[in-house]
């Protein structure tokens, strides 16, 4: 399954939303989503998981990559 995260760049700071990024995982489930990257410098705010169609639809973006390839 892939799982859109978005997160922000840094744990310090009060989560923006103009200031939120996302990035594509593939794994079984949430929780591996999150041991995949757990030493990560970054704040996580949610993880999603795409339906066949979404998936799709953010594949079209020219920015999408999984996330370690």
């Amino acid at each position: 399954m892939i799982f859109k995260v978005y997160y922000q760049a840094t744990k310090t700071e009060t989560p923006v939303r103009e200031k939120t990024h996302s990035i594509y995982v593939e794994a079984k489930d949430v929780p591996e989503v999150r041991v995949i990257l757990k030493d990560q410098p970054f704040h996580i705010e949610l993880i999603e998981q795409l339906s066949e169609a979404h998936l799709q639809y953010e594949k079209q973006n020219e920015d999408f990559q999984l996330w370690g390839q």
